[in-house]
């Protein structure tokens, strides 16, 4: 089952037999004051900075979130595409779940988008897959439906199947349908890892589509997050992810990506392993040199 985006100068693939696809999280406003500001003035500067960042650190699709309060959603979003699509080669995910707004960018995109994201809710498949169809976008469905989120992982998994079939119904094919198991925050119910990665099984063994979480808010309100991250996504990556949104610029989180992908065999003799440890003590080494050089001396007067 392979998943394909596009740029005007780039496809990437999302399959279980190709490399773990990095999602990168960072353009969103959400406690991000400086972005959420700029994004009101409708500048994009920020924007295209921290995707440049987030494509060097290793993410190859980038996922843009112009969810201002109070804010022009669907111009922000268009413009941000519009600045991206100026700024980077990478595919982009456009994250938004108001029509207005995905009515706004979807046509300003050039390629094949990823939409991020509809529930398996009946008002929300209908009133947002048909825009997914109409600009043959592929689409993250989140597994769960009108009931709310359940923690049985068996409940999940068929709100994830009614996704992938009212999908289809409008059209969109299994391979552009990407279920997302939900992630939950283990230090609310040391449970809800557990629940994640059960779903994420369930539905690659049952469904056998691709898989993303959100995988960064299973560490909420705990220390360490990047750590619980960078672990989520290993062991998710044996249950069937595929791909996550994730913050590539931590390299708890790079780490598992790069050594999840060489333990599957998805990384040739280890050669991305390696030139990510190079460039990385080629770093600390720079950064001790600076930190060991002497003051310049004083000039005398």
């Amino acid at each position: 089952m392979k998943t394909v985006l596009s740029s005007p100068k780039k496809s990437v693939v999302i399959s279980p037999d190709d490399p773990f696809v990095v999602i990168g999280e960072r353009i969103n406003p959400t406690n991000r004051k400086k972005l959420a500001e700029e994004l009101g003035r409708f500048e994009y500067g920020r924007v295209k900075t921290d995707a440049l960042a987030q494509i060097e650190a290793g993410a190859q699709m980038i996922d843009v979130n112009c969810g201002v309060p109070g804010a022009d959603e669907p111009r922000i979003l268009k413009e941000a595409v519009e600045a991206l699509q100026q700024t980077i080669d990478a595919p982009l995910s456009i994250d938004s779940s108001r029509l207005d707004a995905l009515e706004a960018a979807l046509p300003a995109y050039k390629g094949k988008a990823l939409v991020n994201s509809v529930t398996g809710e009946d008002r929300t498949l209908d009133r947002l897959l048909p825009l997914v169809k109409r600009y043959g976008a592929a689409v993250i469905g989140i597994s769960h439906d009108e009931a709310g989120i359940s923690n049985d992982p068996k409940v999940r998994l068929k709100a994830a199947r009614k996704i992938v079939e009212r999908a289809e119904s409008f059209g969109i094919r299994a391979e552009d349908v990407i279920i997302d198991p939900i992630v939950m925050p283990v230090g609310a119910d040391h449970k809800l890892g557990r629940a994640a990665l059960e779903t994420a099984r369930l539905v690659r063994d049952e469904i056998g589509v691709n898989i993303s979480m959100g995988a960064g808010n299973v560490g909420f309100g705990l220390p360490d997050r990047p750590a619980l991250t960078g672990t989520l996504i290993l062991l998710g990556m044996a249950n069937g992810l595929t791909t996550s949104i994730a913050n590539p610029l931590e390299p708890d989180i790079a780490r598992a990506v790069l050594a999840g992908d060489l333990m599957m065999a998805k990384d040739a003799f280890g050669k991305k392993w390696m030139a990510y440890c190079r460039k990385q003590a080629a770093k600390e080494q720079a950064t001790a040199a600076a930190t060991a050089a002497p003051a310049p001396a004083a000039r005398a007067p």
